[in-house]
């Protein structure tokens, strides 16, 4: 079985399943142009990186992460209707992926949520030496968010998908009840939720160019990981903190019903009443940790290649 995936280069996620896929996995093949392949748009609008002869001669698999239906306008519509005259089959992140692209198209589709690297992500237990390290005070109740706010074209719009806003809120409730509140900030375009902590004064740490290693190590330092997101397809770090056993609770997104206790799901009506449990999330993470993580992926390129 030959497969060809077409890097994103986008500086996403998926660059990094790419990189983990080839180095733990299987090599991929270099090109789609020379035989029979499986074409995996791991990331669908790379589609347009393909020659379309290679995309009517081949096997094409499509990862859909999540669609946003509030953005998913009548060009989006046309762009997915017109990619899917070349896609044999589709595989989602989770279920709420699947309704969503049950609705576009009839292609068979398959649920399979990424695999996670406990290479990068994992327990540590001296606390005490990471607080040194990054200067923090470990008598202060540190809370993080590490995935973009703000959207790109201007640099201070909240990105309403990730649910900055309700992060907002939620820091201000922590506030008041945590007479020591500290938010921990990692990754780019953390723009708007900068500004909001700024207004509201309240305490926080940016670590804006922090690798995979320092990220690791934040997360360890946490009392508590929330994502806040309307529509996500992972998101990835709800398999991080379950790996290092961060404390997390998450709005019902993605994956979130999969992995975590339904007492550590909220929404905006109840989320002082979500209850951390990262025994549960530990847990049910373990089948998706290399290699395990990669059967599901192997026999559906399998299915697909055979049939």
């Amino acid at each position: 079985m030959k497969v060809f995936i077409n890097n994103a280069k986008e500086d996403w996620i998926v660059d990094r399943f790419i990189y983990e896929w080839n180095r733990y996995n299987f090599k991929q093949k270099k090109q789609p142009f020379i035989g029979k392949h499986i074409i995996w748009l791991i990331a669908p609008w790379t589609w347009k990186k393909v020659p379309v002869r290679s995309l009517k001669k081949n096997k094409v698999l499509c990862t859909i992460h999540h669609i946003d239906e509030e953005k998913f306008d009548n060009h989006q519509l046309e762009e997915f209707t017109y990619r899917d005259k070349y896609v044999d089959h589709y595989h989602v992140i989770s279920d709420k992926t699947l309704q969503q692209v049950r609705k576009l198209t009839s292609k068979p589709i398959t649920t399979i949520p990424f695999w996670v690297n406990q290479n990068l992500w994992f327990q540590i237990k001296d606390k005490d030496t990471l607080y040194k390290k990054y200067n923090l005070n470990k008598s202060n109740y540190f809370v993080g968010s590490f995935q973009r706010d703000t959207e790109g074209h201007d640099l201070i719009s909240p990105k309403l998908s990730k649910g900055p806003d309700r992060l907002i809120e939620i820091f201000k409730h922590l506030n008041e009840k945590e007479k020591n509140l500290n938010v921990v900030l990692a990754g780019k375009r953390r723009n708007y939720i900068i500004e909001q902590l700024n207004k509201a004064k309240i305490p926080y740490h940016y670590f804006e160019m922090a690798s995979f290693s320092e990220i690791n190590e934040l997360y360890n330092l946490l009392n508590l990981y929330i994502v806040s997101s309307r529509v996500e397809g992972g998101p990835a770090a709800i398999m991080e903190c379950g790996l290092n056993k961060t404390p997390l609770i998450s709005t019902d997104v993605g994956i979130a019903s999969e992995v975590l206790d339904r007492m550590s799901i909220f929404d905006m009506n109840n989320f002082h009443k979500a209850k951390p449990n990262p025994d549960y999330a530990y847990k049910s993470v373990q089948k998706y940790k290399i290699p395990h993580g990669f059967q599901k992926f192997n026999n559906l390129l399998e299915d697909i290649n055979e049939n």
